[in-house]
């Protein structure tokens, strides 16, 4: 089990980002995997936040578990397979630096658009190449990095579901995500028996985040809502336009 008392600071931080992430506010989680890379290898920090993350999918699965957009999943989940499989294949390959910068300015003119653009746009439902694209962007982004919100975004945001139905939709998801990955990890020789034991001590504080982020969505009305989450994107932009830059003049 890791000893250093960085470590659990940053992995404290980190998980709680997860439990809001997770409990519905997607995309918050995005700065967990980043913040543990400070103080150990990124591929690591990656395997220890995913049985986390898996503990979390089954209390927000069943905490939204009569409220998920059936028709979403069906268009997503299948493009989801396909990216998680290039994901697995690529995972020595692609530059996280560069990803991260592209996921970025993605999510930045998306953001910008939606807060400048023409305003009161109705509710639309994009489709199934859209669900099936934006679907193969998150599996492939969440292996390599668990960065799989902005793409979801992509797809989800313009619906305007209800809040409710966009954090369950989001908890089914991810979770179906989650589990396509363990045999990526496993053939990566990720799940050491330090990185369980740290996953392990590290899980009663995600689960009691977890359900802090479920309470917050509940009580949290529809528009102000969709205001968080838009700020959300936008910090997640900027961050991850910042690693990306700073990753790449660094290498």
């Amino acid at each position: 089990m890791i000893s250093d008392p960085y470590f659990y600071v940053a992995a404290a931080l980190a998980v709680t980002f997860l439990g809001l992430g997770k409990g519905g506010f997607s995309g918050v989680g995005l700065a967990a995997t980043p913040m543990l890379a400070l103080v150990i290898p990124p591929l690591q920090a990656v395997a220890i936040m995913l049985p986390i993350l898996l503990l979390q999918d089954v209390v927000s699965v069943w905490a939204y578990r009569r409220n998920w957009d059936a028709w979403n999943l069906k268009v997503m989940l299948p493009g989801a397979v396909f990216g998680v499989a290039i994901g697995w294949a690529f995972a020595a390959y692609v530059s996280d630096s560069q990803l991260r910068l592209a996921l970025g300015l993605i999510s930045l003119t998306f953001v910008l658009n939606a807060w400048f653009g023409k305003k009161n746009q109705p509710a639309r439902r994009p489709g199934v190449f859209s669900g099936v694209f934006w679907g193969a962007g998150c599996g492939f982004t969440s292996t390599i990095s668990h960065a799989g919100a902005p793409p979801f975004y992509m797809h989800i945001l313009p619906q305007k579901l209800d809040r409710i139905t966009f954090a369950a939709t989001s908890a089914v998801f991810f979770a179906l995500v989650n589990v396509m990955k363990l045999g990526p990890f496993l053939s990566l020789g990720q799940f050491t028996r330090e990185n369980l034991l740290t996953s392990a001590v590290l899980a009663p504080l995600a689960i009691a985040v977890n359900f802090l982020g479920i309470w917050l969505v509940r009580v949290t009305p529809n528009e102000v809502f969709y205001r968080i989450i838009y700020v959300i994107v936008f910090l997640i932009a900027l961050e991850l336009i910042r690693s990306g830059i700073t990753g790449m003049l660094a290498s």
